[in-house]
């Protein structure tokens, strides 16, 4: 199918973006790396009367560690298959390299964008469970300034986020995992490039004995939006990670999911599905820790 007719207009800075948006009102969508927007476009699923072309706009691109801060700072407009090959995120940050490893297809991961790819607000995306473990944030640019949101804050609805018409996201801002920490990212699919039946994102930070000082948990593909497992972290947090440990929260993980029964399973196999992926995470984390190399990603 063709896209119905609209205006296209490159954006050539931030501020540029945000005076289009302004001026266009509600019927404006940003296109970045076009991998979310325009097979909806296609489906006529979304019609703007105006596409805003911000993937020329410089400064957006970066992928880089601010000691200082103790952050990883990526741009909106990092690709995924940047973020998946980056010497930086692989070494601090191998959840989210893993994660990138499995989105889509190669042209997806060379086009598409992570700041595109958390606007769109998937319920089935990869971003936002692994952006919600690791305690991301998700800074905004509009006319008033900008702002930081929290990334359990960030997702409102399926498809929908606290971004306002005439905002648009300029940066993610990751902390840089303290040493002892390992996480995993599991994505149950029924076939490569599918959308995920169900996907886990693990973060822990564990101690020389093996006790848990911190952990993040989220989930995507369960629910209208990610959904970070605030009981499991609680469960896991403080405790030695035996198996008792891991299937009390695992509990919490089940209970958390509320997936929507659809082609790909009922709900209650999706839940039981999040409660295995998430027991297979925790142990490719703590097999990780100890040093070993364990493949996790895709599962099938």
């Amino acid at each position: 199918m063709y896209p119905a007719a609209f205006d296209y207009t490159v954006a050539d800075s931030v501020d540029h973006a945000i005076d289009l948006l302004q001026r266009s009102g509600e019927g404006a969508k940003l296109l970045s790396g076009g991998q979310s927007l325009v097979p909806l476009m296609k489906l006529r699923l979304v019609q703007p009367t105006r596409v805003i072309d911000i993937g020329r706009v410089s400064g957006l691109s970066h992928v880089g560690e601010d000691g200082a801060a103790g952050l990883l700072r990526i741009g909106a407009l990092a690709t995924h298959a940047q973020l998946e090959t980056s010497p930086v995120v692989r070494e601090k940050l191998g959840l989210m390299a893993e994660a990138a490893g499995v989105i889509g297809d190669a042209q997806v991961r060379g086009w598409g964008t992570i700041g595109g790819a958390l606007a769109e607000a998937d319920p089935a995306g990869d971003w936002g469970p692994v952006v919600q473990a690791l305690e991301g944030r998700v800074e905004c640019a509009g006319p008033r300034g900008s702002r930081v949101v929290d990334a359990a804050s960030f997702f409102i609805d399926a498809y929908t986020t606290v971004l306002a018409d005439d905002e648009l996201i300029t940066e993610i801002q990751v902390p840089v995992p303290q040493a002892g920490s390992a996480g995993a990212y599991l994505k149950l699919e029924r076939r490569a490039g599918d959308f995920a039946v169900a996907s886990v994102a693990v973060q822990l930070e564990l101690d020389d004995a093996g006790r848990c000082r911190n952990a993040g948990v989220a989930l995507g593909a369960a629910g209208l939006t990610p959904i970070k497992v605030a009981m499991a972290e609680e469960t896991l947090g403080g405790q030695s990670v035996e198996p008792e440990v891991v299937d009390a929260a695992a509990r919490c993980v089940r209970d958390a999911a509320s997936p929507l029964a659809d082609v790909r399973g009922s709900s209650d196999y999706k839940r039981a599905v999040c409660g295995a992926l998430f027991e297979k995470a925790v142990d490719v984390a703590l097999r990780r820790h100890r040093g070993e190399t364990v493949k996790g990603g895709h599962v099938r």
